[in-house]
């Protein structure tokens, strides 16, 4: 089975130049945890909520003037759709990330899969593994 068969599809991102406040309305409005973010079409990072809370809210930065791209996480980590899930899983585990932009061969981007995913639709040990390495301390 591959990674397409399990993605979530139809994936939020946002600009790299747009508020953290924009992100965070969009998290929320989504229910996500985590947004990609382009810019020229291209992937350059990745903004969690926890990114928000501990390195905006928790030193009072104005959500609302500063930009995603100061926040950011510009290591981007991510699997292609046509990826095996077991593959995608064990790099999961070794990474210790619990979700990954998916991207076609063109490096455009397709989707997110999440842990969840793997757990709820992987066949074999490969996700019990991957929820293991994750949870051990670094």
């Amino acid at each position: 089975m591959q990674i397409q068969d399990i993605m979530h599809k139809d994936c939020s991102y946002i600009g790299a130049d747009e508020s953290l406040q924009l992100a965070a309305t969009l998290m929320d409005r989504e229910d996500i945890g985590v947004l990609p973010v382009a810019e020229n079409d291209k992937l350059v990072g990745m903004i969690t909520d926890r990114d928000i809370v501990t390195r905006a809210v928790a030193v009072n930065k104005d959500v609302r003037h500063t930009k995603v791209r100061e926040l950011m996480s510009d290591r981007v980590l991510y699997c292609y759709e046509d990826d095996d899930i077991e593959k995608v899983a064990e790099n999961m585990a070794e990474q210790k990330v619990r979700r990954l932009p998916v991207m076609n061969r063109s490096k455009e981007l397709q989707g997110m899969v999440t842990l969840g995913d793997i757990a709820a639709e992987a066949s074999g040990n490969a996700a019990g593994e991957a929820l293991s390495q994750i949870s051990q301390a670094a």
